[in-house]
């Protein structure tokens, strides 16, 4: 079994996950492999908090030219994790 630090790679700080933040959901680069009953576990054990809902969406990694070569970044999974309404938030966001 995996740990739930493992699952939740890193939040997703940009300015629409910002204003997402408002109506108290939240995003997160989780692991390609987690699905989502996992990824509300994790965050439920994580920071502390009641999860209402979870989607995900698997990412492509955007195409890289050096010169003739042509590669590609690695592909990854999105998670935007919404909480119940009596909440509170997670802490970890708060000084943003």
């Amino acid at each position: 079994m995996r740990s739930p630090h493992d699952i939740i790679r890193k939040p997703i700080i940009t300015e629409r996950s910002m204003n997402d933040m408002a109506e108290g959901k939240y995003t997160f680069v989780v692991d390609k492999k987690a699905n989502k009953t996992e990824i509300k576990n994790a965050v439920e054990k994580v920071f502390g908090v009641k999860v209402e809902k979870v989607n995900t969406m698997n990412m492509q990694g955007k195409l890289k030219r050096q010169g003739i070569h042509v590669g590609r970044r690695p592909s990854w999974k999105k998670a935007i994790v919404t909480l119940t309404k009596d909440s509170k938030g997670i802490e970890f966001f708060e000084g943003m």
